[in-house]
């Protein structure tokens, strides 16, 4: 495929990629098809890398717009090559991003289309490769599926982890939100010691 074929924008941030980031983009096209794109890929032991997410994040942004242009005057062999690239695009971001804020739009993007299976496999990854930190930061994403994703997996997080998150002010509500659903709605003791003593501090606080 010809990339200039699919507009000014994605030739600028095709251009604009470190050889890196596109050779990442080109073997996913070479070795994958319709079917494997469905699937979330193997991860391949690499270090991450922060800023080939940012790359990837910003050219699916522009291949999803001109998928969307409803003036484009692409043929339908282009116009099926374009999806083609976004899905491919889109499947290298889901086997290895580690950022808030494209894990955010990869579940908006799922969503938009319909996609459950797709978010099924997001929700699976959060655990094993976001920090607690970086899951509170999207459990207060604007997205309402990517915060229940996060809301939800929280609350599914070991006690003795939400009650470290207790002490940083920014997690703190969040960790708190979480302690409160494992004591009511999963039952644990230990959360429901907690979530107690909280509320403890809280009126001490308030007599104060």
């Amino acid at each position: 495929m010809v990339i200039e074929d699919f507009g000014a924008r994605v030739a600028s941030v095709w251009a604009g990629l470190r050889p890196t980031t596109r050779n990442l983009v080109e073997h996913a096209l070479q070795s994958s098809g319709k079917t494997a794109l469905m699937a979330t890929p193997t991860r391949a032991n690499l270090p991450y890398d922060a800023r080939a997410d940012l790359e990837l994040s910003r050219l699916l942004s522009a291949l999803d717009e001109r998928a969307a242009d409803s003036g484009s005057t692409l043929s339908t062999e282009r116009a099926d090559q374009l999806k083609l690239m976004a899905e491919t695009c889109a499947a290298v971001l889901q086997n290895q991003t580690q950022s808030a804020e494209v894990y955010a739009q990869l579940v908006q993007r799922a969503h938009a289309r319909h996609d459950f299976a797709r978010i099924d496999a997001l929700a699976d990854v959060l655990t094993t490769r976001f920090a607690p930190a970086e899951i509170c930061e999207l459990a207060r994403n604007a997205h309402t599926v990517a915060r229940a994703l996060a809301q939800e997996t929280l609350a599914q997080l070991p006690t003795h982890t939400l009650i470290t998150l207790l002490a940083d002010p920014i997690d703190t509500d969040i960790a708190r939100d979480a302690l409160e659903r494992q004591a009511l709605d999963y039952g644990s003791e230990e959360a429901r010691r907690i979530v107690s003593m909280l509320y403890q501090a809280d009126a001490t606080d308030e007599e104060m």
